[in-house]
């Protein structure tokens, strides 16, 4: 009978609470300083058979895209700034600490622009004037080295190769295939139609196609090492960063979504335990467990005491200001505010370099280990003999713990070979720019920097980039199911509770974001488009 009272008691709490987390979801105040590290690395030779385009390789740069005038057939077109990919783990999609946080590399290094321009054409003129070089010209570089090619009469190739005119997709998908198959006549004929159609500050199939026209000349030039090498446009302030991410998580849903659902199901797992240690395997800053701090120490009959294990990449030391142990400083001084024992363990390492030792498991814990947009960044059979993905999962289920939440974007760009590759990108990234488009005006610069500095590397790394250089490897729920299914563990449905509040919470969005319970596991989806899955195991 007391525990019945007991339960309940705490369930009118929990849901009191996570209420005021939809006022309060944002809990930068609490712990929040950083400066992005610089995107200086040059990853090893992508292995390609274009290798009639390889001899580009060397003399050409990645700002290779000219932004087009006015013309009778076009408005006026943006090609983005040049693109920093770094093949250090991870994106700033997922490294937003989900709305804050830098994590795991440097974000797209795309145009800084001046704080004085307060004209939308001023800030367009300038990506223009800093991209334009005389040695940029891919398309003459192409000509020149192909020079024996039939007449490029623009409504004679539409015709041969069945593309709409006027149609931004159609000619995207045909690029694509085009390289793919190694095609270089309609590759030299199709750039610069892309050029003219793509656009920083047009519709979201214009601004996602500036940066997957990126990601096909990167990949068309053949070589990693001279891409990234190529790559010298300015990365943003520190202080110009945070706020990119911060206005990406505001505008968006995906990141308050994924922290809710995982905190909901830890929650709930570990209602009736004294001592939890909590792995986190993309600790950030830390901003996941305020929330759930916060609730604990509510719980009916005091607090438990809190461990966390926070593993972190070293790099990340340059996102802080500083290493793992700011971290503990700043979820110790919360945790001592409101009254709850706390212990930090701090592992800065690369999530395939971890062992067992590292996690410090002590008996009689309840263990609650987080996967949070990070799994995917960790290599797998299709790259590592030693499968460290299907390793650690093996590993973590030997700890036997209470709950393993798991949150990943829905889509298949880990084995998937080059033009499916592409045409996923295409669909899942469209879905993305689309919800973007409600929130934030066309005209409006933040927004043009959001996507800029906090989505295009993920795009162009997914399209560019193969072996151990392309860290962007998504994978489809169903391949995750398989993947925790064969390493022992069981589904741990989800707590209606938690599906009831993330519904108010896309409420307050829009319309046409859906959540979609299936068995359990929770979808994100924007207008019938699945984007983000939240599941728990045990």
């Amino acid at each position: 009978m007391q525990t019945s009272t007991k339960r309940k008691s705490f369930d009118k709490h929990q849901e009191s609470l996570y209420n005021q987390g939809l006022m309060h979801a944002s809990v930068e105040s609490h712990i929040m300083t950083e400066n992005p590290p610089s995107s200086d690395y040059s990853p090893s030779k992508d292995a390609s058979k274009f290798r009639n385009a390889q001899s580009l390789a060397n003399q050409m740069q990645f700002c290779t895209l000219e932004s087009s005038l006015p013309t009778a057939n076009h408005s006026v077109q943006n090609s983005p700034s040049s693109l920093s990919i770094s093949p250090r783990s991870g994106s700033p999609m997922s490294q937003l600490d989900w709305h804050s946080d830098y994590v795991h590399g440097s974000p797209v290094s795309a145009l800084c622009v001046t704080e004085d321009q307060n004209d939308l054409q001023s800030k367009l003129r300038q990506i223009e004037n800093e991209m334009l070089g005389s040695e940029l010209d891919t398309v003459e570089q192409l000509k020149n080295t192909y020079p024996a090619h039939l007449p490029l009469d623009p409504e004679k190739w539409r015709q041969l190769m069945g593309i709409p005119s006027g149609g931004l997709k159609q000619h995207l998908i045909a690029c694509a295939k085009a390289i793919a198959e190694n095609d270089l006549i309609a590759v030299e004929w199709l750039i610069p139609e892309l050029k003219h159609m793509v656009s920083v500050s047009g519709e979201p199939i214009q601004r996602l196609g500036a940066y997957l026209l990126e990601g096909l000349i990167a990949k068309l030039s053949a070589s990693g090492s001279s891409i990234y090498k190529a790559l010298k446009c300015k990365e943003p302030a520190s202080a110009d960063l945070l706020s990119y991410m911060h206005i990406l998580y505001e505008v968006c849903p995906y990141f308050k979504f994924g922290y809710l659902s995982a905190n909901g199901a830890i929650s709930e797992a570990i209602k009736d335990e004294n001592t939890v240690h909590i792995i986190d395997f993309l600790i950030a800053q830390g901003s996941q467990w305020v929330t759930l701090i916060q609730a604990l120490a509510e719980r009916p009959g005091g607090p438990p005491h809190v461990r966390i294990t926070g593993i972190d990449d070293p790099f990340n030391a340059y996102a802080r200001g500083g290493g793992l142990h700011i971290v503990g400083q700043r979820l110790s001084r919360l945790a001592n505010s409101c009254g709850v024992p706390f212990e930090f363990h701090a592992v800065p390492i690369s999530g395939c370099d971890l062992e067992l030792e590292h996690l410090d498991v002590r008996p009689n814990e309840a263990l609650a280990v987080n996967f949070a947009m990070q799994l995917h960044h960790i290599s797998d059979e299709s790259v590592s003999t030693r499968n460290h993905r299907d390793r650690i999962l093996r590993m973590i289920k030997s700890l036997s713990p209470k709950v393993v939440t798991l949150v990943e974007q829905e889509m298949n760009t880990n084995t998937a070979l080059f033009f499916p590759r592409f045409l996923q990108t295409l669909e899942y990234y469209t879905a993305v720019f689309e919800s973007i488009d409600v929130t934030l005006p066309r005209e409006n610069k933040d927004r043009m920097s959001v996507e800029q500095h906090c989505l295009a590397r993920d795009i162009v790394n997914v399209i560019a980039c193969e072996g151990a250089e392309r860290v962007e490897r998504h994978e489809l729920f169903g391949k995750w199911k398989y993947r925790l299914t064969m390493a022992g563990f069981q589904p741990y449905p989800l707590s209606p509770l938690v599906n009831a509040t993330i519904r108010t919470l896309l409420h307050s969005y829009s319309q046409y974001y859906q959540l979609e319970e299936q068995d359990g596991v929770l979808y994100l989806g924007w207008m019938n488009k699945p984007l983000v899955v939240s599941s728990a195991w045990r």
